[in-house]
């Protein structure tokens, strides 16, 4: 006898679990949610059409991230963007949607978690002076492949020196 609802456990893709997320926005009448995966669903079907796949096909997980990392980038960019010409009524429905687009997004790792592995890259590369910095950022940030803001990484390298 089973003292919980039985439900099979199905582990679906990132582009599968958007068109199951738009459908409950829908039923719900969530519009910030709705107008944000729709706008992410444009985005990927555009992504397939650009790498010569069909419409109908489905993006791999690391695709839709890198889509959504792009989206989110653009909400970041407007929000500023907004403020800086005294525009708050515009920024609010782009801060909303960012809430939203951050929620698929995977955590990313702290200036604290990134230093010890800053300084691993740093001693490995025998970098000693500033006029490496860029390499060093860009060796970093491979190692990292996209668990850290890129602000976050430069930041860190940069107090290395």
């Amino acid at each position: 006898m089973l003292l919980y609802p039985y439900k099979p456990i199905v582990i679906m893709s990132t582009h599968t679990d958007l068109r199951v997320t738009l459908k409950e926005a829908m039923k719900a009448k969530d519009e910030v949610r709705l107008r944000t995966v729709r706008g992410i669903m444009t985005a990927c079907t555009n992504e397939l059409v650009a790498t010569g796949r069909t419409p109908q096909d489905e993006l791999k997980d690391e695709e839709v991230i890198a889509v959504i990392k792009r989206l989110a980038k653009q909400r970041k960019e407007s929000i500023v963007q907004y403020e800086a010409a005294n525009r708050p009524e515009l920024a609010v429905p782009e801060k909303e949607e960012l809430a939203v687009l951050e929620a698929y997004l995977p955590t990313l790792m702290t200036q604290d978690q990134i230093r010890p592995i800053a300084e691993a890259v740093k001693a490995e590369m025998g970098v000693e002076d500033k006029s490496k910095l860029g390499q060093l950022v860009g060796a970093v940030m491979k190692k990292l492949q996209g668990q850290a803001d890129g602000g976050d990484v430069k930041a860190v390298v940069e107090s290395l020196f």
